[in-house]
């Protein structure tokens, strides 16, 4: 069995070195890890952390990660949330094979378990309110005061709670409690819910149940059914370990998975809380859950994000003990080092400014040979077609061009890519005085991009066949906030700071004719322009709609610099 990581060359983090112990010492002979997540909402990036880690270790060591869906709360779940959990796992490169599990198929378990602490005097029904109950639990520096219905029976608590599961009782009138210690420093033991009463019909076990566990007594004994050696989970559940421990040592289980805490994912410029991502989607300030500038995953594999860049993201990040911020750029250039090495070339005009050659026969046209990758030659080449008439990019054009502009002006030459050299002789304008038309002429010895008489030219351009390129719109998509923290000011609402400029559309863009075909899944880099692919949502035959996923630069890294 193999006791190291097989995705990094750096030394073992701390959860990893646990584990190596735990099976060098012959704790365990086998390491079993679980994802656990609530189906109520869609992964984001920090789930992609926690998959990552969990199925990592799991292919590290030729072991099991159970999926479990934490179902206990039927008013915020539904099937769609699983099922889009799901694809999102598979997407990123990971399979539970046989181990699929529902914190739902423990109920009856569940509620066995529960009328066991109350037989063992570890448990009672109590009738405070949620706010009563909030009161009663003292301050940090306060001691909580006991409950008026702590010290009832063994039999009166067994016959109330028989009578909460068969729905004799309102919800909120009671609720099941462990019997811990009120004066306990740590407020999560001073008597915690573990059962609530939730009328509310489950999208798995339907109206079988209206009392549903809460997470803290269901998370670990579904561990400890499931046989989990280390549950792995974020700082925030830290002060749970405690009660964790607690149930299972209570009941004496036959197992007990051992909960290790690490730092959660942060990232600048972004919000992590899934209430808030539920704000920006039904305040309609994105597009939906898949909107390419959320951090779900959805909306990352929508934007053209590939699972390979993001597991090499959180391998990157590492897993520490500590809170700490990851810098958006960071999680960017991991998706340009995987399209740099995948992505082919093509060559696509954004913002097009027609150029006329007017040297060149008017019907003639030509095919040219370009390469699909300047430092891959097994991804060959593709032919481009040329002809008369054809559209740069706007930018690419000065009219009073400074110096140290290399780019085309008046009189000035320069090389288009994998075609000819070009001079441009005349500005054409409208009648608002806006440049619509450039009259250039070409240099028919200077195919392919080169001069015999060897001169150089200082600027080589993109540019697209206007006889034969493809119109499309892109969407140029940027951070979705203007500032590092946008859920840190605690006098302002986060939402303040959406940056207005996060969506582009260019509608009118003018893409090589071979786009046409691209697929769902596929994507490329446009020279000079960033990396691209097609929507998968919005994107169809005769009617190409392409996501920038990444611009070929971290341009936020310069503004950031430039600022005093």
């Amino acid at each position: 069995m193999s006791t190291q990581s097989q995705t990094s060359d750096r030394p073992l983090d701390f959860i990893r070195q646990i584990i190596k112990a735990d099976l060098e010492s012959g704790k365990h002979r086998q390491v079993i890890t679980r994802f656990p997540p609530e189906p109520n909402g869609y992964l984001h990036i920090g789930h992609a952390k926690s998959i990552c880690l969990n199925f990592g270790i799991a292919r590290e060591y030729n072991s099991v990660c159970h999926l479990r869906f934490d179902d206990t709360n039927p008013c915020k779940e539904e099937t769609k949330y699983v099922e889009a959990i799901k694809e999102d796992v598979h997407w990123l490169g990971f399979d539970w094979g046989e181990h699929l599990y529902y914190a739902s198929d423990y109920f009856d378990r569940l509620y066995e378990y529960a009328l066991q602490l109350i037989r063992m005097g570890k448990a009672y029904v109590c009738d405070l309110s949620s706010e009563e109950i909030r009161r009663y639990r003292g301050t940090l520096t306060e001691p909580g005061r006991e409950s008026p219905y702590r010290n009832r029976s063994v039999e009166e608590n067994l016959d109330l709670f028989t009578r909460m599961k068969n729905g004799e009782f309102d919800e909120g009138s009671r609720v099941l409690r462990a019997r811990i210690d009120m004066a306990s420093p740590n407020i999560l033991m001073r008597d915690p819910v573990l059962y609530r009463i939730m009328k509310a019909s489950h999208h798995r076990t339907g109206d079988k149940w209206c009392i549903y566990p809460m997470y803290d007594f269901t998370h670990c004994l579904s561990d400890m059914l499931e046989g989990i050696t280390h549950s792995l989970c974020t700082l925030e559940f830290e002060n749970n370990r405690a009660l964790y421990d607690w149930v299972l040592d209570t009941l004496q289980t036959p197992c007990h998975p051992q909960q290790i805490e690490f730092a959660r994912l942060n990232i600048n410029y972004t919000v992590m809380s899934k209430r808030k991502l539920l704000q920006l989607v039904e305040e309609g300030h994105v597009q939906g859950w898949d909107d390419p500038r959320m951090l779900t995953l959805s909306g990352l594999r929508r934007r053209g994000y590939t699972p390979a860049s993001i597991r090499n993201f959180c391998d990157s990040i590492g897993i520490g003990k500590r809170e700490s911020w990851i810098d958006m750029g960071v999680l960017e250039n991991a998706v340009r080092d995987d399209l740099n090495v995948h992505a082919p070339r093509r060559m696509g005009v954004l913002r097009p400014l027609k150029v006329v050659i007017t040297n060149y026969p008017e019907d003639a046209e030509e095919e040219l040979e370009a390469l699909n990758h300047p430092k891959d030659p097994s991804m060959g080449t593709r032919r481009i077609p040329f002809c008369r008439e054809i559209y740069i990019e706007a930018d690419d054009f000065m009219e009073d061009a400074p110096r140290k502009f290399f780019r085309l002006s008046v009189g000035r030459e320069v090389r288009l890519r994998y075609a000819y050299f070009i001079t441009c002789r005349e500005v054409i304008k409208n009648e608002e005085g806006e440049i619509i038309e450039l009259r250039c002429t070409y240099d028919p010895e200077t195919r392919g991009g080169s001069a015999p008489d060897g001169r150089k030219v200082k600027g080589t351009i993109h540019w697209v066949s206007a006889r034969h390129g493809i119109r499309a719109e892109v969407r140029l998509y940027d951070r979705l906030f203007t500032v590092e923290h946008p859920d840190m000011d605690k006098e302002k609402d986060f939402k303040e700071f959406i940056n207005p400029d996060s969506l582009e559309i260019l509608p009118d863009a003018i893409l090589e004719p071979g786009l046409a075909d691209a697929a769902k899944g596929d994507r490329f880099q446009f020279e000079r322009q960033g990396y691209f692919c097609p929507d998968s949502r919005e994107s169809r035959p005769g009617r190409p709609v392409f996501n920038r996923i990444v611009t070929l630069r971290d341009t936020w890294a310069k503004m950031r610099k430039k600022q005093p």
